[in-house]
């Protein structure tokens, strides 16, 4: 029994040594409050000890230092690089590239500065990806573009701790002279089509006219109908038609032809 209550005075003396050790050495017990998104690099003199994570962390020591590296989805803009394409048009062009820092402590000790090299890799991918693409491939196939350029920033940008989720074509700007070549090009390609419409519309008009001749060529009453609906309409418009009736004009009403070979109308008209 004296052993146990030996051991608990002992116990009891060490705690109350390191609270009052606390209290007059308050530097020795250190706390860290890391963010939500971002990750904690705790260093000691200068030294990295390890990753910290979002919250609150509680260390014993001194000459510790926190440098907080965010973890967050973002976006590097690669302002207008001046390149050659593959038939020698110069163009100048813009990347978008989004990226996420997935190793905090590579990214920091592994190069001097991650989003310089960042930039550097999506700049010599565009000029290689772009230097191979003739420029009308280039306007086309965009989206394929930007799928070889993820595939060259990628791997690079992982060897020191960025994750690259895609890299975009932003801005494609050409040269004055061969903006008007291709407002030119775009200007004949229009009115060719308008042109070819016109030509379509009117071989159809011209077929459905030769159709409709054709049936009231073979049928006088519905050639006396066609005419009726163009007199009514004209009659409806206020106009004065004058027509010519034609020799196989079929009448319209029924006739009586009389004993001496007259013909008289249901009128008495003869």
């Amino acid at each position: 029994m004296n052993k146990e209550i030996i051991i608990a005075i002992v116990i009891a003396v060490a705690i109350a040594a390191a609270v009052i050790t606390a209290a007059k050495f308050p530097k020795i017990r250190r706390a860290f409050l890391v963010p939500e998104g971002y990750a904690g690099l705790l260093y000691q003199k200068g030294k990295f000890v390890e990753v910290l994570g979002a919250g609150r962390h509680i260390r014993w020591g001194q000459h510790f230092t926190l440098d907080a590296q965010d973890l967050r989805k973002a976006a590097l803009l690669v302002a207008g690089q001046e390149v050659l394409t593959a038939d020698n048009v110069g163009l100048k062009l813009s990347l978008f590239v989004t990226y996420q820092v997935t190793d905090p402590a590579k990214a920091a000790h592994e190069t001097q500065n991650w989003q310089g090299d960042l930039y550097n890799v999506a700049q010599l991918a565009l000029r290689t990806v772009v230097g191979g693409v003739a420029v009308e491939a280039l306007l086309n196939q965009r989206l394929e573009i930007g799928a070889q350029l993820l595939a060259r920033v990628q791997p690079e940008a992982a060897k020191i701790g960025i994750n690259v989720h895609a890299v975009e074509v932003k801005d494609v700007m050409f040269p004055a002279d061969l903006k008007r070549a291709f407002a030119d090009v775009l200007k004949a390609k229009q009115e060719g089509q308008a042109a070819l419409e016109r030509a379509r519309g009117e071989s159809a008009a011209l077929r459905n006219l030769a159709n409709a001749a054709r049936v009231l060529e073979g049928n006088p009453a519905l050639m006396n109908l066609r005419l009726i609906q163009s007199l009514t309409a004209a009659q409806n418009a206020g106009n004065t038609l004058v027509l010519g009736v034609p020799g196989g004009f079929v009448p319209l009403k029924n006739s009586k032809a009389g004993a001496d070979g007259s013909t008289t109308h249901e009128d008495g008209a003869s």
